[in-house]
């Protein structure tokens, strides 16, 4: 029997943001504005997104023992995320994203995992994945580990196939719902139409996270597009994991996917109106404020 419990299995990072005037090119130095550090990680940044939300999330992964590790789990805990699985590694400093936003509020990301890159299949608790609701997977943690907990989960698997790597065989045959942006579903399935790229992989549903284009949710007898509401764009570093973390908490609460993937566009939509990652996650009673209930 599964609880409503969602199980975040993925990275914390430490983001250095850095707004610039235009991404710098090979050689090119770019003068930048005054940078923040925020809390970030993809998996980190779907759990807080979930847990802002209301649902009930637990977070699996690894932090170095270094003021930046202190500062990931404070934040997980802050949104109400169970860190009790997250673990201090001693031997590998925390994982650091460096973040220049552009003025159209576009990113480019360089990830040092660190103590992400030591997450294994025994940091896992079998007992928490079987009974999760709903189990939420990204690849900034070794894909071993991933699909261990693919595996070991007793209810619904998301995998976020971000960033795009070589993946295990076996992997796409555990995922129930694959969140892939187009470049990434390109990685996994080649060029093509999207509908027959999503329906080549074998995994029973896809959402394909289209931008401000909304979203395509295509299972094997449907493809339905999903706008998103027109917002006033200022950085989208977060906006594709407020998209996982709200599907997965609506998806928890028995929501039905045409509106689990709809809820889901409009936090990433609100997302994309704030700076940073953590700190622009929406809150349930914001979104409602957003765009109704």
């Amino acid at each position: 029997m599964t609880s409503a419990r969602i199980v975040v299995v993925g990275s914390a990072n430490l983001d250095i943001v850095v707004p610039v005037p235009h991404h710098p090119s090979t050689g090119e130095t770019v003068l930048g504005g005054d940078h923040v550090l925020v809390p970030g990680g993809k998996g980190a940044n779907q759990a807080v997104a979930a847990a802002l939300l209301g649902g009930d999330v637990a977070f699996l992964g690894r932090v170095g023992d270094d003021d930046a590790g202190s500062r990931l789990r404070a934040s997980l805990d802050a949104a109400g995320v169970d860190v009790t699985r997250l673990h201090t590694d001693d031997g590998a400093p925390s994982g650091i994203a460096l973040i220049g936003v552009d003025a159209t509020g576009d990113n480019a990301i360089i990830v040092s995992p660190g103590a992400n890159a030591r997450v294994s299949p025994g940091d896992l608790d079998p007992d928490l994945l079987a009974d999760a609701a709903v189990t939420l997977l990204q690849l900034e943690v070794p894909v071993d580990a991933v699909l261990a907990a693919a595996r070991a989960t007793g209810g619904t698997v998301i995998l976020n196939p971000a960033p795009a790597v070589p993946l295990p065989e076996g992997l796409l045959d555990a995922i129930d719902i694959l969140v892939p942006n187009r470049l990434e579903l390109t990685a996994l399935a080649g060029d093509g139409e999207t509908v027959e790229q999503a329906r080549s992989l074998g995994v029973p549903t896809v959402v394909v996270t289209l931008g401000a284009d909304g979203a395509l949710l295509v299972t094997g007898t449907e493809a339905l597009h999903i706008p998103a509401p027109e917002v006033e764009v200022v950085d989208t570093t977060a906006c594709g994991d407020a998209f996982c973390g709200a599907l997965a908490e609506a998806l928890a609460r028995g929501t039905d996917l045409r509106d689990a993937v709809k809820r889901a566009v409009q936090v990433g939509s609100l997302t994309a109106t704030r700076p940073g990652a953590q700190t622009s996650l929406p809150s349930s009673a914001e979104l409602v404020a957003a765009f109704g209930g």
